[in-house]
């Protein structure tokens, strides 16, 4: 072979390498800012909101801040075609708003631990449907670091730790979340097909805004922002910060990554939310949790 197609193919490599590695940062780093997403909850929690109306504020305030911005800078970004408006229905209501719905209903029917590791059944969905559906294949090592995220999602979430409350609906329903959740990465692979992760993002939200509405409670969320309009600037760090910006950075690396494997990296999102525990609301970290973190930096370290 000539040199400088050797050459070539040496750069070609190194350049999709850096691709990749680029792609897998923007995903951990969607996980990272999931995972602080407590922080900005607990405080709008206390400060008189419910979580339905926490979901309103995260999709139509993600919704608004995506449309104001590209109504100011790129409206070509608004352009689609009508065939592929079920792509942006499939990742903004089927997947961020039932998720949700079904989550939430799981919290009252269940213990909390059990409805968290419930929802992280998603990246085991994502692998069995990018399978079917992409031929993606199911390896050993992805099926290693399946096993040892959940194994650790399920210690970090403490569901070994007793005192659990299960049903079968609540059971159905985290299994729901879980499916949904696992959804975004299915629906996002086909319409990133025909357009780039920002406007994939914008429209999911174009969808999932106006579709949140049906949890909407105008007089608790008067209520809350009036009395302490401190709360603005809350729900301002958690649309900018654990809404919109993650849903861009995973969207990009989905966009360059398996469907499976980004999903089983987004499961760094428990373990950021309990090292978050700690460090903000000095809450304890026992053996298990200790445990459950190794088992997850392992699982994404396999897939490296």
């Amino acid at each position: 072979m000539p040199e400088f197609l050797v050459k070539r193919d040496r750069f070609t490599v190194r350049e999709n390498k850096k691709s990749a590695a680029g792609a897998c940062a923007c995903i951990l780093a969607a996980a990272d800012l999931w995972g602080i997403i407590g922080v900005w909850n607990r405080r709008l929690m206390a400060g008189g909101l419910s979580p339905a109306s926490i979901v309103v504020v995260r999709n139509f305030g993600g919704m608004a801040l995506l449309a104001a911005v590209f109504a100011l800078k790129d409206r070509s970004m608004f352009r689609v075609r009508r065939a592929h408006l079920k792509y942006f229905f499939g990742t903004g209501v089927i997947s961020v708003v039932l998720f949700t719905l079904c989550y939430f209903t799981c919290q009252k029917l269940c213990s909390l631990a059990v409805a968290s590791i419930l929802l992280y059944t998603a990246p085991s969905f994502v692998v069995v449907l990018s399978a079917i559906l992409w031929k993606e294949p199911v390896t050993r090592r992805k099926l290693a670091a399946l096993g040892l995220t959940l194994v650790g999602c399920a210690l970090v979430c403490g569901v070994f730790a007793g005192d659990l409350t299960v049903t079968v609906p609540g059971i159905l329903l985290g299994l729901g979340a879980g499916f949904f959740y696992a959804l975004y990465s299915i629906f996002g692979r086909y319409a990133l097909a025909h357009y780039d992760s920002m406007t994939v993002t914008v429209w999911t939200f174009l969808f999932a805004g106006p579709a949140s509405l049906v949890l909407l409670r105008p007089a608790e969320l008067a209520a809350a922002f009036s009395a302490r309009p401190s709360l603005w600037l809350v729900a301002v760090g958690l649309v900018v910060f654990s809404t919109v910006a993650p849903y861009i950075l995973y969207t990009r690396g989905l966009s360059q990554v398996e469907a499976g494997r980004a999903s089983i990296m987004a499961s760094l999102e428990p373990v950021v939310a309990s090292l978050a525990g700690v460090l903000l609301f000095q809450e304890p970290m026992g053996a298990l949790t200790a445990g459950g973190i190794v088992c997850v930096l392992a699982g994404v370290y396999i897939l490296r």
